[in-house]
C-alpha cells in the first residue's frame, strides 16, 4: 500500500500542460466575470441572476481545482517555494473578481421580487438558500470598492500570516533525547506506552516553541486585529457574532450548549483526577499524561493496513456505501498517512469537488487514537460524498455541521469496540480512550474558545507578546480543566500549534464541541432506529449547506436551542465516566 496521497489525478505537476491551461482558463473566466459585472441590467432579472450563478460556478471550479492541488502539496511540503509562489498567484487572481462578486451580491440583495424570480428558474431554485441569505446579509455588505480592497489585502495579510505559522511549526526542530525530530513526531509521543517518553517529549515540545513564539505571536496579533477591524466595518458587534452569522447559527444555540457544558465540567474533572490517581499523581493529571494509554488491548499498535480492516469491521453493519468509500480512500490513495519533515501537523480532510473525492492528511503513528482520527476524517469524506451533488457554490457547510459526520464516525467506532470487548482490561482501554477524546472536545475546545474570546477583546486595545498569550492560554486551561489537571503542568503554547487560530474563519473551536454533542444525539437515534436511520442521516448530511443549523437539527427532531438536548448528550458521556470510575476504584 502506498502511504502518500495521489494528487497526480489533478495535475502531473505545476509545469504540466493541463496546469498551465487551467491557469490561462482562470484568467479568461476572470475577465468574463469582470466584464459581465459592468453590464448588469434590471430588464430580465431572472436571466441576469442565472448568468451570475453560471459564471461563478465555472470560475470557482477551476480556481478550486488549482488551489486544491497547490494547498495539498504545500501541506506535505511546506518549504517548497514553487507551490507557495503559485498559491500566491491563485489568491491574487481570485482577488481580481472580488469587486465583481460584490456587485453581484448587491444586485441580488437589491432585487425586490427575489422570491418570485427564484421560483421561475430551476438553477435559481437550486440555489434558493444562498440567494436569500445574500439578500438577508445586505446590511453587512460594504461598497464594491472596499470589498475589492479587503479581498486583495487578504492575500498579503491574513493568508501570509497563516502561512508563516504553518511554515514555522512544520519546520521547527524538536531536540528530543539528543535527536532532532519534527513537531508532529514529538506530539505523537504523547500517546507512547512509556511514561518517561511522554514527559520528555512534552518538555522538548515546550522548549522548541520558545524559538518561534514571538514570530507566531506577531502572526496571531495581525490576524486577530484584521478580523476585529473587518467585523466592525461590517457592522457586527464582535467577531463571534460574525462567525455565528457566517455559520448560519444563532447565539441562543451557542449559549444553550455552553450552559450545558458548564454544568457537566465537574464530571470531566473527576475523570481526569481519577486518571491521575491511577497513574500515581496527586493534585490532578499533568498535561503530558492526558493521552497516556490505560488498560490493555490485543493490539497496542496498528499498521496502516490493520487500521483499514479495523474500520471496515466497525462500519460493516452501518452502511455499505461507507465501507465502499473507506476501500476507495485506502486503495486509491486519498490519504497521506505518515509524519515527515516539512509536513504540517494534525489531521484534516478536504473535498476535491471536481473529482467527487476527498483527500485526507494524518500523522499516523499506529495508536488507537490515530485509528479514531482516521475514522473522524473519513466521516468528513462521507459527508462530502453525500453533498457532492450540489454545485460548488452551493456546497458550503457551516463549520459546526461540518463536524457532525466526523464525530458520528468516532462514536460508531468506539461504541462498537466497547460493546464487543470481552476482556476487562481491553474494555477499560476503550472506555478511557473514548472519554479522553471526548474530554478534548469539551474541556480543550472550551479552553480554546475562552482563549480566542479574550484575545479578540485584548487585541482591540493592545498587542500581545508571547508571554501575554501564554498567560491567557494558561488561564483558559485552568478554567476549562479545573482541578482535573495539575496547574503546574499545563500547555502554555497551545495557541502556537493549532492552525485554526490563523485564518479569518474565527472561532473554529466550538464547532468541535457542537459536532461531538450533536453526533451523540444522532447516534442515540441510530441505536433506537437501526438501519431505518441511515437514509434520513444521509439526507441530513446532504442538507447542511441548504438550511440554517437549527432547521437541519429539526430534520432529526432535535431542538438545539434548548439546554435539555445538550444535557442529554452530555449525560450519555457522564454515564460512561461513571463506568470508568467504577472500573478504576
Amino acid at each position: 500500500m502506498n502511504y502518500t496521497w495521489d494528487l497526480d489525478v489533478l495535475y502531473k505537476g505545476t509545469d504540466s500542460k493541463e496546469f498551465k491551461d487551467d491557469l490561462n482558463l482562470l484568467d479568461s473566466y476572470i475577465e468574463e466575470v469582470n466584464t459581465f459585472s459592468t453590464k448588469l441590467s434590471r430588464d430580465n432579472e431572472a436571466s441576469t441572476i442565472h448568468n451570475i450563478l453560471e459564471l461563478q460556478i465555472k470560475l470557482i471550479e477551476v480556481e478550486f481545482k488549482l488551489a486544491d492541488y497547490l494547498s495539498y502539496n504545500m501541506s506535505t511540503d511546506t518549504t517548497n517555494s514553487t507551490y507557495a509562489s503559485l498559491m500566491g498567484q491563485i489568491q491574487t487572481k481570485g482577488a481580481k473578481v472580488s469587486k465583481a462578486f460584490s456587485i453581484f451580491d448587491h444586485y441580488i440583495a437589491e432585487t425586490e421580487n427575489l422570491d418570485a424570480i427564484i421560483e421561475s428558474d430551476p438553477l435559481l431554485k437550486e440555489h434558493e438558500y444562498i440567494l436569500k441569505k445574500t439578500k438577508e446579509d445586505a446590511s453587512h455588505m460594504l461598497s464594491d470598492d472596499v470589498e475589492e480592497v479587503i479581498s486583495k489585502l487578504n492575500v498579503y495579510s491574513v493568508s501570509a500570516w497563516g502561512n508563516l505559522q504553518d511554515f514555522l511549526t512544520s519546520t521547527v526542530e524538536v531536540d528530543y533525547r539528543g535527536e532532532k525530530i519534527n513537531l508532529p513526531a514529538a506530539r505523537n509521543l504523547a500517546y507512547s506506552d512509556d511514561k518517561d517518553e511522554r514527559k520528555d517529549a512534552y518538555e522538548a515540545e515546550i522548549k522548541a516553541y520558545e524559538a518561534i513564539k514571538e514570530s507566531i505571536a506577531f502572526s496571531l496579533n495581525s490576524i486577530k486585529g484584521h478580523v476585529n477591524t473587518i467585523s466592525e466595518l461590517r457592522g457586527f458587534s464582535s467577531p463571534l457574532e460574525r462567525a455565528l452569522n457566517s455559520n448560519h447559527m444563532t447565539r441562543k444555540t451557542l449559549d444553550a450548549m455552553f450552559e450545558a457544558i458548564d454544568e457537566y465540567l465537574p464530571k470531566f474533572h473527576a475523570y481526569l483526577r481519577r486518571k491521575g490517581e491511577v497513574l500515581g499523581y496527586q493534585n490532578g493529571l499533568p498535561w503530558y499524561e492526558l493521552f497516556a494509554p490505560m488498560g490493555k488491548s490485543a493490539t497496542s499498535k496498528y499498521t496502516v493496513e490493520e487500521s483499514k480492516e479495523y474500520l471496515l469491521k466497525q462500519f460493516k453493519t452501518f452502511s455499505q456505501d461507507m465501507c465502499d468509500m473507506i476501500e476507495d480512500a485506502y486503495d486509491n490513495r486519498w490519504i497521506d498517512f505518515l509524519p515527515r519533515k516539512g509536513k504540517v501537523g494534525g489531521a484534516f480532510c478536504g473535498g476535491v469537488h471536481c473529482l467527487k473525492q476527498s483527500r485526507i492528511l494524518t500523522n499516523f503513528d499506529g495508536s488507537l487514537s490515530d485509528v479514531v482520527t482516521l475514522a473522524h476524517e473519513l466521516g468528513h469524506a462521507y459527508h462530502n460524498l453525500h453533498s457532492f451533488d450540489h454545485s460548488i457554490i452551493n456546497d458550503n457547510t457551516p463549520m459546526q455541521l461540518a463536524e457532525t459526520a466526523s464525530t458520528f464516525n468516532e462514536t460508531v467506532v468506539m461504541n462498537s469496540a466497547i460493546k464487543n470487548a470481552t476482556d476487562k482490561d481491553e474494555k477499560l482501554k476503550l472506555i478511557e480512550s473514548t472519554i479522553s477524546d471526548f474530554t478534548q472536545v469539551i474541556c480543550d475546545i472550551y479552553s480554546r474558545y475562552l482563549f480566542e474570546t479574550e484575545v479578540f477583546e485584548k487585541r482591540n486595545t493592545s498587542f500581545m507578546y508571547g508571554d501575554d498569550l501564554k498567560e491567557i492560554m494558561l488561564n483558559a486551561q485552568k478554567k476549562a480543566y479545573g482541578d482535573g489537571l495539575n496547574h503546574n503542568f499545563l500547555h502554555p503554547y497551545m495557541w502556537v500549534c493549532k492552525s485554526h487560530y490563523y485564518s479569518t474563519r474565527s472561532f473554529y473551536n466550538y464547532p468541535y464541541a457542537f459536532g461531538a454533542l450533536f453526533a451523540r444525539g444522532l447516534y442515540a437515534k441510530y441505536e433506537k432506529e437501526g438501519q431505518a436511520f441511515v437514509e434520513g442521516y444521509q439526507k441530513l448530511l446532504n442538507s447542511t449547506s441548504q438550511m440554517d443549523t437549527e432547521d437541519v437539527a429539526m430534520m432529526a427532531g432535535i431542538d438545539i436551542t434548548t439546554k435539555e438536548f445538550w444535557c442529554s448528550s452530555l449525560e450519555s458521556m457522564a454515564t460512561l465516566i461513571d463506568e470508568f470510575l467504577e472500573l478504576t476504584k
